[in-house]
């Protein structure tokens, strides 16, 4: 009975490991069609190895915790009266930066609207755009957690999460 028992809880673990794979797949498969991940995340992918297994978590974490500085500081230059444009453009640039080293597409597409606001030295325009920026940051974060998620999951039932694909 104890053979049963081994191979049936192994048979077990073995799907849900491939429950899981499916479940990371599918996710990391809506981040490419909903346009939030680029082919730059399966790069920053790619850096990964046995000598740094965790560097995609911390730069997806610390990507998160920047980009939150960074729409605070942003929110706050824009109250200013008047608004130092200047300083407003360099968080944009720096916000801009690391959503597009991390391949955050739609953040990094809201933040060229925003600059152009920016030069424009556009206070509405501004807000606007911050507050459209705010909420696909908020989105890309949400994603982001998830899959860091999954992957933990992967990671405990003995697996490797499969890498983020090119494909569409």
């Amino acid at each position: 009975m104890g053979k049963c028992d081994e191979n049936g809880s192994g048979m077990g673990e073995a799907m849900q490991l491939a429950a899981a794979k499916q479940r990371y797949a599918e996710h990391m498969d809506s981040l490419r069609a909903e346009g939030l991940l680029d082919d730059q995340f399966s790069e920053l992918q790619q850096l990964q190895d046995e000598s740094s297994p965790d560097f995609v978590e911390e730069v997806v974490l610390l990507f998160i915790q920047d980009s939150g500085r960074i729409i605070k500081n942003l929110t706050e230059s824009l109250e200013q009266k008047p608004v130092n444009f200047k300083q407003v453009d360099a968080h944009v640039h720096q916000f801009k930066g690391s959503s597009s080293s991390i391949g955050a597409q739609r953040v990094k597409a809201v933040c060229i609207k925003l600059r152009m606001c920016c030069n424009r030295q556009d206070q509405l325009g501004c807000l606007f755009a911050l507050e459209h920026v705010t909420r696909e940051f908020e989105v890309i974060k949400g994603k982001l957690q998830t899959m860091l998620e999954l992957e933990k999951q992967i990671v405990a039932l003995g697996g490797t999460p499969p890498p983020f694909t090119d494909k569409l």
